[in-house]
């Protein structure tokens, strides 16, 4: 699968060798990042930053939800997305979303895109950053999350 940046002109990206993703879930929680930042360039939104104190919070949320099959934005602790945002160094998280069982990041994307308060994290124009965290639970049941930040 070949990943496109919107910075570079689709015509002038370069397809990612095989080899450039050190897992399934590393390559999906790419393509998602993608994704997202086509569907705001679409819109007419600034394209987001990845962070790394956001991916941080975004695994701890996706980590819990597979190790313990529940499907909440309430964490481990009762932590919830702005805790985990902060807990990670992040200061000002904007919103989160999260999803179970989809398989490619077009389908997670095409279901959070259905959903007004996801769609509404995706297409907001104040969000900056990014951090997507994807987890297979020991049944290979995928567990995603996206957190959005103001800086």
């Amino acid at each position: 699968m070949a990943l496109v940046s919107l910075a570079v002109p689709a015509a002038l990206a370069i397809p990612a060798p095989a080899h450039a993703f050190a897992s399934p879930e590393a390559e999906l929680m790419s393509t998602i990042v993608t994704r997202t930042n086509q569907l705001r360039h679409e819109a007419g939104c600034g394209q987001l930053s990845v962070d790394q104190e956001l991916i941080t919070a975004s695994l701890r949320q996706s980590d819990y939800m597979a190790d313990t099959g529940t499907f909440s934005h309430i964490g481990r602790g009762g932590s919830t997305f702005v805790a985990r945002a902060r807990a990670a160094g992040y200061g000002q998280p904007s919103g989160e979303n999260i999803a179970w069982g989809y398989e490619t990041a077009d389908e997670v994307m095409a279901a959070w895109m259905a959903s007004p308060p996801h769609r509404q994290n995706i297409l907001n124009c104040g969000a900056r950053s990014i951090g997507t965290g994807v987890r297979y639970a020991a049944d290979g049941t995928p567990y995603i999350t996206q957190v959005f930040g103001w800086e």
